[in-house]
């Protein structure tokens, strides 16, 4: 018996045969043609079950890539099945209309249940009339048929998420006084009239038509778990299977919950409606680990398992894990900056650990060559980017020594996984370290590195991945000619003390924490000061918490909502004037108002130095020298590990 083979036994899915329990339930990936079939070909080769592709529209009202709504779309279709079709996992397409979610100056005009705006467009969106109801019903119908003559399995009807579907279904998007609102029967229709005209237009027994409901939307006077059960029971006699997800504009970061979000972050809710469901059931929701899956599945909580970010991180993860080799997938850290934070902003689908994610056309998982000329290959610095660069280098059979300068490996990573809420960073330089470690690398700690070491040593190429140190001289952006009044009194520290480097800060309240960059630093900085149980203001130079973070309602929203039921306040655009022993004095830049906040400790988040000494005493040598990672200014994990993969494939 096999440690997970409930997950690989087989599922009927209406006509078809689902391989396995792992599944891939849709999200975005601004993808297109053949960079859209590569990514899918690449989860199918290892070892998914059934993948659905990201919610399309069926109808030029919301239109999207894939013109769904014209014959156009039947050759990308056949492409894709044909492609995808050796490997046995089962296709699937999402269809929807979008609502009232589209921006302004998308569509002509956003059509909706009723005249309510979503949060996100900020449009007041047209009431349908009856006659675009029934084009939109057939419009679905018709686009389920594409699907089907491209030779996909099955369509997945999306009626959740605060599209148009749900904004019929919902109480508090409704409030139309005909046939197609008021009460639960007559919500429900557009919904009814769809699946019956799919099922009429496709006509084919061995075609799945699932459905996607809410399971919590978080809408306030919308969709709670009781009232989709509800809608699960009515709809479960009439679709092949039924996808539960969670969320809607309202509350962004429900629909991808990041890593402040627990694990299983949907299982409460899907619990209040799956004993209701007698078809396959299909859960998603920070599902990291094939553990977890199997629990959900043993428990019958579900039939199958939606693993979307795990399987962005890591495509082998299914055949892995059926090998006996799960210590070797690649983990997903799930901190939304890399995929969806990417997504939101318009630029294409990625991932924080994996450099190849949406580029599998272009990039290998693994580097997929052996250097004919193994070198001598030093990487100073055991950070995410030295750990990747080392990784790599290995893998292609260089010779690598790695020297850290601290006592353990894992630099800034294995600093932010120690604060609240952030133990997934960990997971991937804990893997990498790992990995190194298997690969035979030639690992130094407590090794400071210089350039007479650097001679002893003798390697063919030195990667230097030295990293940042906070700097101590009270620098700000906002005043960059003269350090901070007070900066250095005792009560004022940096974050990295706060998370155990140095000498142990002595911790009094209130606290105040400024944040000089608009990352995630200044929110673990203030997760330990209220841990300690003291009152914390962040004063940020930047308008909103955390605000340069890709897409912040879906990387920081989680947080952002526990700061703010805590012992904390927020004050935003605003530099700090001068610290005292017991206070702090803020300003608006180029303004003459001045504030005061009480402060009996400070935490100073700004800028880092990066360490590059080391390049600098190299500069003059003959010997070839690379940098990667935050020593170059970034201050990014996604860039480490990607700007350390491609440097290690090239070497």
């Amino acid at each position: 018996m096999g440690q997970y083979d409930n997950l690989f036994e087989p599922i009927e899915v209406g006509g078809v045969t689902i391989p396995n329990r792992i599944v891939r339930a849709p999200h975005g990936t601004l993808l297109r043609g053949d960079d859209l079939i590569a990514y899918h070909e690449a989860r199918a080769k290892g070892g998914v079950g059934m993948s659905t592709l990201e919610a399309t529209n069926v109808h030029p009202s919301a239109p999207g890539a894939l013109p769904l709504w014209s014959d156009d779309c039947i050759p990308f279709y056949e492409k894709l099945s044909k492609t995808i079709a050796p490997h046995g996992m089962k296709l699937f397409q999402q269809i929807y209309h979008s609502g009232a979610s589209f921006p302004p100056g998308i569509v002509p005009e956003n059509w909706s249940a009723s005249p309510v705006p979503n949060p996100m467009s900020g449009v007041i969106p047209f009431e349908m009339t009856k006659t675009q109801i029934d084009e939109i019903v057939a419009a679905f119908a018709s686009a389920a048929r594409r699907v089907r003559d491209g030779g996909l399995h099955g369509v997945d009807i999306h009626a959740s998420s605060g599209y148009l579907i749900h904004e019929f279904l919902s109480p508090a998007l409704n409030k139309r006084t005909d046939d197609y609102g008021g009460s639960f029967e007559n919500r429900m229709r557009f919904l009814l009239e769809i699946i019956a005209a799919v099922r009429a237009e496709v006509n084919d027994p061995d075609f799945v038509v699932g459905v996607r409901i809410p399971n919590e939307d978080y809408v306030p006077g919308g969709l709670t778990a009781e009232l989709n059960a509800e809608i699960a029971k009515v709809v479960d006699p009439l679709v092949d299977y039924v996808s539960l997800h969670m969320g809607a504009y309202w509350r962004f970061h429900k629909l991808i919950a990041p890593s402040d979000d627990p694990l299983g972050v949907e299982m409460i809710p899907n619990n209040k409606i799956s004993p209701f469901i007698t078809k396959p059931r299909i859960v998603t929701g920070r599902i990291m680990t094939m553990d977890h899956a199997s629990s959900i599945v043993a428990n019958g909580e579900a039939d199958m398992v939606s693993m979307v970010r795990a399987l962005i991180a890591d495509p082998d993860l299914v055949n892995k894990a059926r090998s006996g080799n799960e210590h070797k997938i690649r983990p997903c850290v799930g901190s939304n900056m890399g995929c969806v934070g990417r997504i939101m902003t318009g630029a294409p689908l990625s991932c924080v650990v994996n450099i190849a994610a949406a580029r599998e056309k272009d990039i290998p998982f693994e580097p997929a060559d052996k250097v004919s000329n193994a070198k001598k290959v030093l990487v100073v610095g055991g950070g995410p980017a030295g750990l990747e660069a080392a990784r790599t280098a290995a893998i292609r059979g260089h010779k690598v020594e790695l020297h850290e300068a601290g006592k353990r490996l894992g630099g800034q990573v294995a600093l932010a996984a120690s604060a609240p809420h952030r133990a997934d960073l960990g997971t991937i330089t804990q893997y990498l370290a790992e990995e190194i470690e298997d690969l035979g690398v030639d690992i130094h700690l407590n090794s400071m590195v210089d350039a007479d070491i650097v001679g002893e040593i003798s390697p063919d190429e030195i990667i230097i991945a030295t990293g940042v140190t906070p700097r101590s001289d009270g620098f700000q952006i906002s005043q960059p000619a003269q350090p901070i009044p007070g900066h250095d009194l005792p009560h004022v520290y940096n974050a990295w003390e706060l998370m155990g480097v140095g000498s142990q800060p002595k911790i009094a309240g209130p606290a105040v924490v400024f944040d000089d960059t608009g990352t995630f630093e200044a929110i673990s900085a203030v997760d330990v000061l209220l841990k300690a149980g003291v009152h914390v203001t962040m004063v940020s130079r930047t308008e909103q918490m955390a605000a340069n973070c890709p897409y912040p309602p879906v990387t920081v929203g989680a947080a952002r909502e526990r700061l703010f039921s805590s012992d904390f306040d927020f004050i935003g655009g605003h530099y700090l004037r001068g610290i005292t022993e017991d206070e702090v004095e803020i300003g608006v830049l180029f303004t003459d108002r001045v504030r005061k906040v009480p402060a009996k400790t400070v935490v100073l988040v700004s800028f880092n130095e990066p360490n590059r000494d080391l390049p600098a005493a190299l500069a003059n040598t003959n010997r070839t020298v690379h940098m990667v990672g935050d020593v170059r200014g970034r201050n990014s994990m996604m860039s480490a590990i990607h700007e350390a993969a491609e440097l290690a494939r090239a070497i």
